[in-house]
């Protein structure tokens, strides 16, 4: 099956063979060895300029995991999380924090719209209680890569720093720890790292993650300074998912052979494919273009096309896309270029929806014709027993005026003169 899904994504043959490798208690050197190796290999591919000032922490969990252990651990007593809210994923942000009893200032903006940096600034001057500010990179609700670099550099005018979800950008967008002022990125082995969902990581500015040992224990699973602490002299404190950990080892090699930059650049070639091929097609894009990712695009229904449909005929024929979410889960499909894919199979894919769409479209317009019919037979009973309640009222009405038998019998009686 291709998956065109923004994650889980294919994996190429090499990773999904690491999955074999023999089986090893995690407190033996074997693991210590493996988990040092990722740490190590996340720090070269993503702040590889920056080495000593960044610590990679691991755990076993989704990318969500992640991004809560960084929520969870970040913020200090009686201080706020300032939130981006332009999408599902920064919504989660928000529930996160709430869960956790973290006061969060949230900063609302439209969905299909490039976020205003202006209202941190205010934000940020009239609230010194703010300590981070979190923000995801690559909102895949959307398909919309979000200011990052510019929030960032307002941020670190007054000393701030950002808490970025990184989970479906991180090896996707181009992006500089320093330059964009990050103090904490989450990630997931899956995604554009091109591993198996199950291994979370965050990486941390060594200088915060020494602060955060003297915060308050908001999780036992989740709290980044367990990790820290454990990590540090080789350990782990839960149990992870080992075989999954070889796979995501195998997946960073493969990455820092490719390199980085490389991925990117492919991940941007194939989107543009797709994109112009829509194009063609007339579809019609749900962002500008200058919002785009390197690896999803948000595309509008057409008129009386159906998600389901195009959904399952598409996935007849090993093809697996992905709907709109929360308000526009109707409206949008997704078409993402994430994984370990070829360029021929974005171009079977390509075909398959174009052979796909004329079936779909009479789909549509059977469903819609049934749905009218129904409607008809709906209005038409509810109007056949709007009349029946107005003639049985009528007939109450009617009973209630009428006289009786003993009024009806009843005679006047007749007075006569003398």
């Amino acid at each position: 099956m291709i998956l065109l899904n923004p994650g889980p994504v294919n994996v190429s043959e090499r990773v999904r063979q690491a999955l074999t490798r023999p089986d090893i208690c995690h407190r033996e050197s074997e693991f210590t060895d493996l988990l040092q190796g990722i740490r190590e290999k996340l720090i070269r591919a993503f702040a590889p300029n920056y080495s000593s000032e960044y610590v990679a922490l691991v755990l076993t969990g989704s990318g969500t995991a992640a991004v809560e252990a960084a929520i969870a651990s970040c913020v200090a007593p009686g201080r706020r999380l300032m939130v981006i809210k332009n999408g599902v994923y920064s919504q989660r942000i928000s529930q996160m924090a709430a869960a956790h009893k973290i006061q969060a200032a949230e900063l609302a903006g439209e969905w299909d719209q490039r976020f205003s940096v202006e209202p941190v600034t205010v934000a940020l001057r009239q609230n010194a209680a703010i300590q981070a500010i979190a923000v995801v990179q690559h909102e895949t609700s959307t398909g919309m890569v979000n200011p990052v670099k510019d929030i960032g550099a307002v941020a670190k005018k007054v000393g701030r720093y950002l808490l970025v979800d990184g989970v479906s950008s991180l090896a996707g967008e181009e992006i500089d720890f320093n330059a964009y002022n990050i103090g904490l990125i989450a990630g997931s082995s899956g995604k554009c790292i091109q591993g198996f969902p199950g291994v979370g990581f965050v990486i941390v500015r060594r200088d915060l993650m020494e602060q955060m040992v003297n915060y308050e224990r908001r999780s036992v699973y989740l709290h980044l300074p367990t990790y820290y602490k454990e990590q540090e002299e080789g350990s782990i404190p839960f149990t992870p998912a080992v075989q999954l950990y070889y796979a995501f080892d195998e997946a960073l090699d493969e990455l820092l052979e490719e390199g980085v930059a490389n991925r990117i650049a492919r991940y941007r070639k194939a989107a543009r494919t797709i994109r112009n091929y829509m194009r063609a097609m007339r579809m019609k894009f749900y962002l500008r273009e200058p919002l785009w990712s390197s690896t999803l695009t948000a595309f509008r229904l057409p008129e009386g096309v159906y998600y389901d449909h195009l959904h399952d005929l598409l996935r007849e024929r090993g093809y697996v896309i992905y709907a709109g979410q929360a308000q526009l889960e109707e409206s949008l499909f997704r078409v993402a270029n994430m994984g370990a894919l070829t360029d021929a199979q974005i171009e079977g894919f390509l075909k398959a929806f174009e052979a796909v769409l004329p079936e779909v479209q009479k789909l549509g317009a059977e469903r819609a014709g049934e749905m009218e019919r129904l409607q008809h037979d709906r209005t038409e009973r509810e109007e056949r027993e709007k009349a029946e309640a107005a003639v049985a009222e009528a007939e109450a009405a009617s009973a209630l005026q009428a006289p009786t038998g003993t009024e009806a019998s009843a005679k006047p009686e007749l007075k006569t003169q003398a």
